[in-house]
């Protein structure tokens, strides 16, 4: 028999400041968004931070689209077509609504889920929740250097003609369209749920 080992517990070390980053989260609306947005390195920076999430088998299920420039209103006016074809009765206001979606924030980050029907190793629903969580890590890295964000879907991101128009493949979904850019207000603060009212213990059954 082999003696036994002692383990050492490496030491807990606090770290107030990322709590404080992640109690500082705030979702700036995308139409308070505006320049300047993220430069080329800025945005590589943010996705170096929003790639570093729980990723059960590596499978790395997501990957990323930038929207900026003129490409903004262009993807914009392909959606609003799409959407009156969609509901030939909408009003002026939804058209236009659909038109400006992704014009008032200077970039907009698609978050592709990416979803291999041939992996029957990890469910599907784990490879979404992770590409879910890259959408959350890049709201905090935005904001991290300084920037407001907004992580929105919309009818948009569950339409495959919209999906077709991205160039999605048929095994992939839109997790999120993040807009991202420097905030015209300060996010103001609302009322978060209480941790405690919703956290019970459990205990084996009797």
């Amino acid at each position: 028999m082999e003696p036994s080992r002692s383990v050492t517990a490496i030491p807990n070390t606090p770290d107030t400041a990322a709590l404080a980053t992640l109690d500082a989260r705030r979702s700036v609306p995308a139409r308070q968004l505006a320049e300047p947005g993220p430069s080329p390195s800025e945005l590589q920076r943010m996705l170096a931070s929003a790639v570093r999430v729980p990723d059960h088998g590596k499978r790395v299920p997501f990957r990323f689209l930038s929207i900026q420039g003129d490409a903004r209103d262009a993807l914009g006016e392909a959606v609003a077509a799409r959407g009156l074809a969609l509901r030939p009765e909408a009003g002026e206001a939804a058209v236009a609504k659909d038109r400006a979606r992704f014009s008032h924030a200077p970039l907009v980050v698609v978050v592709v889920a990416v979803l291999d029907p041939a992996d029957e190793a990890i469910p599907a629903q784990e490879r979404l929740l992770t590409a879910g969580c890259a959408c959350f890590a890049l709201l905090q890295a935005a904001q991290g250097l300084g920037f407001g964000a907004s992580w929105l879907t919309g009818w948009p991101a569950y339409d495959p003609g919209v999906a077709a128009l991205l160039g999605l493949g048929a095994d992939e979904r839109i997790a999120g369209f993040i807009h991202v850019g420097t905030p015209k207000l300060q996010p103001p603060e609302r009322e978060r749920p209480d941790p405690a009212a919703l956290l019970r213990e459990w205990t084996p059954p009797a």
